[in-house]
């Protein structure tokens, strides 16, 4: 089997991401993205449950992704739901509308969204080894390792529950937050990234960065007028970048952020509290610059559907459940 047609849905905390792919001998020959920002996590990190809304919302997203995936040609389809859904009570209502639409979901493991994300990034650093960072609306994944042709060798797999929608909620009471309230949300960033760093004998020099959160603070440093993956894409991100953006928006309303160039406008009432994680996660690593990555859990997604259909053996040692047009 040479050529597969596959889509990966990844719902997450604050996005819902499709990718259709034409994957031939492993590697991804065509593709399209689709990212719509849905918010699943509203209120989850207080509340503990869905609220309708967001419910719906992600509902909607998927049927058109369905459709895509059908105008495509996509033969299987892997969908997988993230932090937002592990913390929930009430995760089974979101579960059953989205098999009412032909998909299988599943919640998956931190440390599974972990090795999914860290294949697809590895791709660009094959043989070298590197941390990796997946920061979203509700967790953060770190993976240090190194991506060899058959395997991948990581340690130190861990998931941590930080994301920007949590923080947001968890410690501003407005936006712009107040002094303090900044402060005590970096102070409690850092104190969750401390013990992975001091865990790593040796930390890699590489530290490679993916989500909504990096890929938008590229856009605003550059000022992208229009989003631009290409540009974007293995573009380095220094500390000082970052701290400027926060110094940025640090005053500013939601309103205000959202007209910055380079920021999507649902993405405005969290993407200080994103910057602030990732400069702690960098502080707490020593690190003064990282690399953006536009690959992420969806390549990583369809690499392995791939190996499912056509082994049933995966690279990540994690095999998904899919549906099958």
């Amino acid at each position: 089997m040479n050529a597969v047609k596959v889509a990966a849905i990844d719902l997450g905390t604050v996005s819902s991401r499709l990718l259709c792919a034409e994957v031939r001998n492993g590697q991804i020959a065509a593709s399209t993205k689709h990212t719509v920002i849905t918010d699943l996590g509203e209120r989850v990190d207080a509340d503990g449950v869905f609220v309708p809304a967001a419910i719906d919302r992600v509902v909607q997203a998927c049927t058109e992704f369905v459709r895509e995936a059908r105008e495509f040609g996509v033969r299987y389809v892997c969908c997988t739901l993230t932090s937002a859904a592990r913390d929930v009570s009430n995760g089974d209502e979101l579960l059953d509308r989205l098999r009412g639409l032909g998909l299988v979901p599943q919640v998956i493991p931190g440390e599974v969204e972990a090795r999914l994300t860290f294949y697809g990034v590895a791709h660009d650093f094959a043989g070298e080894r590197i941390a990796v960072a997946d920061s979203g609306g509700g967790s953060t994944e770190l993976v240090v390792g190194r991506a060899l042709d058959d395997r991948l060798e990581l340690v130190c797999v861990e998931s941590l529950n930080i994301g920007c929608r949590r923080v947001t909620e968890r410690f501003f009471s407005s936006t712009p937050p107040s002094a303090d309230e900044l402060d005590e949300a970096a102070a409690w960033a850092r104190a969750q990234f401390e013990p992975y760093w001091a865990g790593l004998s040796d930390r890699p020099e590489r530290l490679v960065a993916v989500g909504g959160t990096v890929t938008t603070l590229v856009a605003m440093v550059h000022e992208l007028v229009e989003y631009d993956s290409h540009f974007v894409h293995l573009r380095d991100l220094t500390i000082e970048q970052i701290e400027g953006g926060i110094e940025r928006m640090r005053s500013l309303s939601v309103e205000q952020i959202a007209e910055l160039p380079g920021i999507q406008a649902k993405r405005a009432p969290v993407i200080l509290a994103g910057a602030v994680i990732m400069r702690e996660l960098m502080r707490a690593g020593g690190y003064g610059r990282l690399t953006v990555s536009e690959n992420s859990l969806l390549a990583g997604a369809a690499a392995t559907v791939y190996e499912t259909v056509v082994s049933g053996r995966t690279v990540i040692g994690w095999v998904p459940e899919l549906s099958v047009r």
